[in-house]
């Protein structure tokens, strides 16, 4: 008896669905969304490889050639997307990578590279004669070149460029210059024998300390490197920890002279208000 019950219970809720075709094709369409769904997710993280990572290799140095071949070991892909030259990193060398070593990323990624170039990009020189220091220095780094010596001769014009020129040779407006040269400047002194204070140089780089020093209508002389200093290109990143004439309150020198300064790469060597200030930048 329980038995037929039962049978017609079923029977009666069957047909109470069959009667409800809207009530059937919602049920229909939620598991139909919900299966689907689930699939979809399945297909997505075989597609991304869901959890599967690699890490970006430190390309850093390497050579084109050796780049490929590490960016294969972690299979992934190198192009190169541009070049610098830089004196004192070796040439034909990586210099700098996106994404960054260390960095999680997929399978196959492509890494773009910086390259070193084997010479420098070449520039027209431009005509500085005339120009106001300042103005022939915003010049020159409009160029991609920058200032090397300064040097005063006497001259009615004051702090006005008179000759520019590298190792010694004059350049004329138009010469090819290397990318990122230094240009020396020969600057006016005036007539008269007026004399300037002495600037206080440490903790500079050797192009604030030119720059500095052409304020007072003053030169930096020679630049002497400790032996932390090892190739050329690295004395324009040193600092510098010593000077001569040191600045003294009352002492003055005469436009145009020369201020000799040591360098080093060793920031211990410089006293310690220059220290924290150098941390500080």
């Amino acid at each position: 008896m329980n038995l037929e019950k039962i049978i017609a219970g079923i029977r009666k809720l069957i047909a109470y669905i069959e009667a409800r075709i809207v009530l059937r094709d919602l049920v229909l369409a939620a598991l139909i969304i919900f299966f689907g769904t689930i699939i979809v997710m399945q297909v997505l993280k075989l597609y991304t490889r869901h959890n599967q990572v690699l890490t970006v290799p430190d390309l850093s140095g390497l050579t084109l050639e050796e780049a490929a071949t590490a960016a294969g070991d972690h299979n992934m892909r190198i192009e190169v997307f541009d070049s610098v030259y830089l004196a004192d990193r070796e040439k034909g060398s990586v210099v700098d990578q996106h994404p960054k070593p260390g960095l999680q990323v997929k399978k196959n990624r492509m890494i773009f590279i910086t390259m070193n170039a084997i010479q420098p990009a070449r520039v027209s020189m431009p005509d500085l004669v005339d120009l106001t220091f300042r103005q022939a220095r915003a010049k020159l780094e409009s160029f991609g070149l920058k200032v090397g010596r300064i040097s005063y001769e006497p001259d009615i014009a004051i702090n006005v460029v008179l000759a520019q020129r590298t190792r010694g040779r004059n350049l004329a407006p138009g010469d090819s210059v290397a990318k990122g040269a230094a240009v020396d400047l020969v600057l006016g002194k005036g007539l008269s024998n007026e004399h300037a204070g002495i600037p206080n140089l440490i903790g500079m780089t050797l192009e604030q300390a030119r720059i500095a020093a052409s304020d007072r209508f003053l030169g930096v002389g020679a630049a002497v490197p400790d032996q932390t200093i090892a190739s050329p290109g690295e004395e324009e990143n040193a600092f510098v920890f010593r000077q001569n004439p040191a600045p003294q309150s009352g002492v003055t020198l005469p436009l145009g002279s020369a201020i000799d300064v040591w360098i080093t790469l060793d920031s211990a060597k410089l006293p310690a208000v220059v220290q924290d200030s150098t941390n500080v930048n």
